[in-house]
């Protein structure tokens, strides 16, 4: 079922997501939860979205780009379904990347992200997963779990000038940011 997805200014996005109980993730109440997360973030053409965007604060988030009309320049990643996720940064360095949300419509902002991330959690099976996300991907990732925390880009910009509508944004800003991210999938591989 697709739900709605709540916009900027829903207390619901700055509520912290309540851990799911591991023994609960094969119910029909998580599951179907998960099923309509897929539903919803496919069909609003995300990249990921987290139950806190459909106010649901439980910490369950998904992840998906593929070939993305909103974002062309993110690399593929596969469906992923992160239960209880928590990351863990691998390196100092940062990338200045832009970013949008599907709960904050028709803007992109300028956010820094680690570009080398461990994630653990468990997957919708309640199996314990933990792998490594690099550059563009890394930032994708870390994006969605902010969510489980009440956070939202916005949060994290560091300039808020950087903040622009989807089409000034396309107009004068992402033909340098689509050669940033080249540079970036070179050298992080993702």
């Amino acid at each position: 079922m697709i739900r709605k997805i709540v916009q900027i200014g829903n207390p619901a996005l700055r509520q912290i997501a309540d851990s799911v109980d591991v023994n609960q993730i094969q119910s029909d109440e998580i599951q179907s939860l998960i099923d309509d997360l897929i539903e919803t973030m496919r069909n609003a053409n995300g990249a990921g979205l987290a139950a806190t965007q459909i106010a649901v604060p439980l910490r369950i988030c998904i992840i998906e780009v593929n070939k993305n009309p909103r974002y062309p320049y993110k690399p593929d990643i596969p469906l992923t379904v992160l239960i209880n996720p928590k990351v863990t940064f691998l390196t100092e360095e940062r990338i200045h990347v832009y970013e949008g949300c599907l709960s904050v419509p028709n803007m992109r902002g300028q956010v820094d992200r680690c570009p080398e991330i461990l994630i653990e959690g468990f997957d919708r099976d309640g199996q314990e997963v933990s792998f490594i996300s690099k550059g563009i991907s890394a930032g994708t990732f870390q994006h969605e779990l902010d969510h489980l925390d009440g956070l939202i880009y916005t949060d994290r910009m560091s300039d808020a000038s950087s903040l622009t509508t989807i089409d000034e944004f396309a107009e004068h800003y992402e033909e340098k940011f689509k050669d940033q991210v080249i540079n970036i999938v070179k050298k992080y591989g993702s």
